[in-house]
């Protein structure tokens, strides 16, 4: 796998849970949305299962919560999602910062 290929895996597919909180700090979304939403919004394809594995994780730590509506289960980032992605953005922002 070339640099680039590495990078672009690893800051997508690998990292998913920040595309996830992102997505959740604009509006509640139910789980089935997202693989479609991250692929609309972010130009990357994650896998069918991935996205509820990531789901189930950040809401066990916290990060997200969620409740039933019309039958689905809905997500919406909670507090400490909304800390831990202002951090991730704030590492983002140092390393570009030492790249210039």
């Amino acid at each position: 796998m070339l640099p680039l290929e590495r990078l672009k895996k690893s800051n997508t597919i690998d990292n998913l849970w920040l595309y996830i909180l992102s997505l959740l700090k604009k509006r509640e979304i139910y789980g089935w949305e997202i693989p479609s939403i991250i692929e609309k919004e972010f130009n990357f394809k994650p896998g069918r299962i991935t996205p509820y594995r990531v789901l189930y994780r950040l809401e066990k730590d916290g990060f997200v919560k969620s409740q039933a509506k019309e039958r689905r289960r809905v997500y919406q980032i909670t507090e400490k999602g909304k800390r831990e992605l202002k951090e991730a953005k704030n590492f983002y922002q140092e390393i570009l910062n030492q790249l210039q």
